[in-house]
This record gives structure tokens, sequence and C-alpha cells, in this order.
């Protein structure tokens, strides 16, 4: 590449962008431009993008390479996965499906834009989408974490009403992941400022956060989430029952993106890692018994 572009930019620049040495490059043009051979790296790129049930991205694929391999910047790794002709999920169009109810009460927006958390289980986002299969709608409400990114609690249902927010919340709170006093944030559609939220929100102690009207920014870790799931599977498949999308759904998030996928946001760990090691961290230590006499 710089020698294809050594006549129009400088080679100073371009290794400096490229993040390789001019001299190595002014070596390799005396040795007669001799060629490089990547087999072992692109074997490594190949195999850790199939086991990803090829969805993975250069960056993802850079991150899950065996560490002998750990030298290899990210531009080589794009390089070799263009010329092995494989790429990551790209994203897809999306839908809207936030009807805003105009006789709900308002409620203020205590998130604004602020997606970190200091610890897990105190500042929770939501979203639902839509699945569509051979007999029908399925919608999929959701809760994250927004420390460790973890999706802690989701529901499904045949109906995109006010009880599947419920659900997903009560699922999220009953696995210890909705702590006193939490924020749970969401956009300002019919199911988030029902009387039925608001109500369970009251007697869970959780404290209701809601995007400004037609805003997906306000929410972008909800919706980031959902396009992840539409990319990395829902498009990538037929369901001719709703049974079918309901398992593929459960696996993808509990078996994969909770469990396998990292997460760039948080270090590229892995969200139930990084869930599991908060509770580690903050579960009671028992005192040694004093032994009896």
């Amino acid at each position: 590449m710089m020698l294809a572009e050594k006549a129009e930019f400088p080679v100073k620049m371009m290794a400096r962008v490229l993040g390789v040495s001019r001299s190595g490059f002014y070596s390799w043009l005396s040795n007669g431009c001799p060629r490089e051979d990547w087999s072992a790296e692109c074997e490594a790129v190949r195999r850790v993008w199939l086991e990803s049930d090829r969805r993975f991205g250069f960056r993802f694929v850079k991150c899950f390479l065996p560490g002998e391999f750990s030298g290899l910047t990210l531009y080589r790794v794009r390089k070799l996965m263009r010329e092995l002709g494989i790429r990551g999920c790209t994203p897809n169009a999306r839908k809207r499906t936030t009807i805003p109810d105009p006789k709900a009460r308002p409620r203020p927006d205590l998130v604004r834009r602020d997606f970190t958390s200091p610890v897990p289980t105190c500042k929770l986002v939501g979203d639902i989408t839509y699945l569509r299969t051979g007999e029908g709608w399925l919608y999929l409400s959701t809760v994250i974490d927004l420390n460790t990114r973890m999706v802690v609690g989701w529901s499904l249902s045949e109906r995109m009403t006010a009880d599947i927010v419920v659900s997903a919340l009560a699922s999220a709170k009953s696995r210890g992941y909705v702590a006193g006093n939490a924020i749970f944030h969401a956009d300002r559609g019919a199911q988030y400022t029902s009387r039925l939220l608001a109500e369970w929100a009251r007697d869970n102690d959780v404290r209701l956060s809601c995007s400004r009207a037609g805003n997906c920014h306000d929410n972008a870790v909800a919706e980031s989430f959902l396009a992840t799931l539409k990319n990395e599977m829902y498009y990538r498949r037929s369901f001719p029952t709703r049974d079918s999308a309901k398992h593929a759904v459960v696996e993808f998030i509990e078996a994969y993106y909770n469990r396998r996928r990292p997460r760039s946001t948080i270090g590229y760990k892995v969200p139930a890692e990084a869930m599991a090691a908060f509770f580690e961290r903050t579960e009671p230590k028992l005192e040694a018994m004093p032994m009896a006499a």
C-alpha cells in the first residue's frame, strides 16, 4: 500500500498513520519488495471469524486472536480479512416502533446521554423491537445494565403492551440486577409511559427516565443492542414459528451475547464475566470462626 501511494503521500506520514516503521519500509524496498508470507496470520483470522459464526468485524477478530498474533495491527487484520473475502455483520435499516401516548404524563430524562455507570445494577436502559415469523409478529423487550452492558432482563410476547416491559424488569429484579433507587431509562413509547410500569417502579423503588421524543440517540445503548441482535442473528435466518424465534433469541442473549461476545465499551470484556466479577467483589466475606479450646 505504501509503495502504491508513495508518489502521492510522504512515506513518513504513511508510516505514522499505519503504525509501521519507515526504516523497515525502506529496508523492504532495498530487498526487492519481497512478498511477505501471512498464511499463518490468515488462518488465525479466518478461524476466529468462523468461531464467531461469521459475525465479528476486524476489531473483534483482533481482540480474540491467539497470543502469538497479538502484534498484528488493526490495519493488518482488516487487510487480511479483505484478502480472504470475509467481513463482519453490517447494520441494516430499522423500522420505527416507538408510538408515544399523547396523554401520558411527562417524565424527566435522568440520563441525558451519559451511558456510563460507576457500578452495575444502578443504571439501566430498555427498548422494544419486533420480529417477524411465519405465524405473525413477536415482540422483544430488553433491560440492559449500563456498567457491564449485560442484558439483565428480557421478555417475549405476541403483543406489544406495557406488561412486556414490566415482565422484563421483574425478571432483572428477581435475578438481583436492579438495585434500590436504580434508574431505568427508555424512550417515550406508550409502554414506557404507562400506568402499569409507573406502579411497578413505585413498588420496587425504581426511578423512571424517558428520552426526548423522536431522538434515538437519547437511548443509544438499547438501540445498539437491538441492532446487534438483528444484524448478527435475526436477519441471517428465517423463523417459521414464534417458538423457533423465541429459542433463537434466548440462545443469542444468554449463550452468546452475555457470555461470549466482548464489548468494546467495557474494555473488550464479556458482560456476564464483568457482572460476576462485581458480585464477587461485593459479596460479604465470612470471617473464620475461632477454634474451640
